[in-house]
């Protein structure tokens, strides 16, 4: 068996308004409106929409043979609700073909999973629920933020019984192996891994439109020839990258859809290479060894690693100082403390805070709404500072809540423990009474004694 595995990302964050240090402890929303339904429908429309509506030709011209994958983050979700009901619709028609597999992520989008597992899981579930809510299906395979994974990640991942995970088949890593087979997690090799391609994936999702580079411009006859290079015990190619690669990071003016239009029927003609969803690679393949990760990696930039978020003194500070409020947020109780707590993890936050201007500046600069890396991290923070007093508030009220809750009930044991004391004290005084007298033998001579105290006794009562 020799497959393709074509699996993107879907995602787009609620952008915070610019908050004010004067706005903190007067105003709690926190969200930019206008920029987050503006930017949804201009993507939805550009990249969204026609890119979904290619896909279902696709799959109906093909007849079930061409198969792909995506992982919709919650957040993004909450937002086609909100601005562009008909772009969910269009996932909705894409699932009922029975040839689109939806993976599971965390519902923020969020660093969580670096953070523990309680938090990791709650956000999990929420967003597997959310996946069967409206597409019908219970994923089966995972997909982290970013494709960040390590071995302990892939180890959480696997208890929450999913049967396999995408990440990125990063050189440092791997080293000499190739990332087209599947492989597993070094602590628990039950949960099954497929790495990305990035090569073949980056080919297409940042090279296609760069007339600078040697290989302007990508026909799809090309890259099916570059398919066909890869050895031929070699089973899987994954070919992960962003939705918004069609029409949006590449324009329609590229011809990146004309492109993606004739992929498969070119692959079908000139290439021994079928399509699989994520859980057929799973359970068709075999997997060949397990992966050493003790550091988490990703998909972003050159490093692989996480410093695209957490990198600098700032991000960090932001990012441990949000997850040092969960367990007053989740005490607290308050359903609007919780929503803008999922709100406030989505990891783009972190990601406008990063001073990596060099190699990869130009990527962190997209989307970003941040004149400086330094004004994301001053905007965050006084969101971040209302939001604290707000969960401060809410457990204090909270706490006191519960001590007069408390103490009700511990009035309320005292009075029948009262209760129940005179109610024995009556019964201890009853007892004399009501125990009959014992009639001495006759042949006792102490009895006229023994009887005179106890007839004493019975006068008295």
């Amino acid at each position: 068996m020799r497959t393709i595995c074509l699996y993107f990302q879907v995602h787009q964050p609620f952008r915070f308004r610019r908050y004010r240090f004067f706005d903190i402890g007067n105003d709690h929303y926190y969200y930019d409106d206008y920029s987050n339904e503006s930017i949804l429908n201009k993507v939805a429309q550009k990249s969204y929409l026609p890119a979904n509506a290619l896909m279902l030709d696709l799959i109906k011209k093909h007849k079930g043979k061409f198969k792909i994958a995506y992982s919709i983050s919650g957040i993004a979700m909450d937002q086609f609700r909100l601005y562009a009901p008909e772009v969910l619709e269009s996932f909705k028609k894409l699932a009922d073909t029975g040839h689109v597999e939806f993976l599971a992520e965390t519902y923020a989008h969020s660093l969580c999973s670096l953070k523990g597992e309680e938090e990791f899981q709650r956000q999990v579930k929420a967003h597997g629920e959310l996946i069967k809510e409206n597409f019908g299906q219970e994923p089966k395979v995972f997909r982290n933020t970013e494709l960040i994974y390590s071995d302990e990640i892939g180890s959480m991942v696997a208890a929450m019984g999913y049967k396999a995970m995408l990440t990125e088949g990063a050189k440092h890593v791997l080293g000499w192996k190739s990332p087209n087979y599947l492989y597993c997690n070094a602590i628990n090799p039950k949960l099954k891994l497929l790495l990305k391609n990035f090569k073949l994936s980056d080919d297409i999702a940042f090279r296609f439109s760069n007339k600078g580079w040697p290989e302007y411009p990508l026909t799809a006859e090309k890259y099916v020839s570059w398919l066909n290079q890869a050895p031929d015990n070699e089973e899987v190619i994954n070919l992960f990258m962003d939705y918004e690669t069609f029409g949006e990071h590449q324009w329609k003016e590229t011809g990146i859809f004309d492109f993606l239009k004739i992929l498969p029927q070119t692959v079908f003609k000139q290439s021994p290479f079928t399509f699989s969803t994520p859980s057929e690679v799973a359970s068709k393949l075999q997997v060949v060894s397990a992966v050493n990760v003790p550091h988490p990696i990703s998909w972003a930039d050159e490093e692989r690693d996480l410093t695209a978020w957490l990198g600098n003194e700032l991000q960090n500070e932001a990012f441990n100082k949000l997850y040092s409020l969960g367990d007053k947020v989740y005490a607290s109780g308050d359903d609007a403390l919780r929503q803008d707590y999922t709100y406030l993890q989505v990891s783009d936050h972190f990601y406008y805070m990063s001073t990596k201007f060099f190699s990869d500046g130009e990527v962190h600069s997209y989307f970003n709404p941040y004149d400086t890396p330094y004004d994301a991290f001053i905007n965050y923070m006084n969101v971040l500072s209302d939001f604290e007093i707000r969960v401060n508030a809410s457990v204090r009220y909270d706490a006191d809540d519960q001590l007069a809750r408390l103490s009700k009930i511990i009035k309320e044991k005292d009075e029948q423990l009262e209760k129940l004391e005179k109610r024995l004290a009556n019964e201890v005084a009853e007892i004399p009474a009501k125990v009959p007298a014992k009639k001495a033998p006759a042949t006792t001579k102490k009895a006229p004694a023994t009887a005179k105290k106890k007839s004493s006794t019975t006068k008295k009562s």
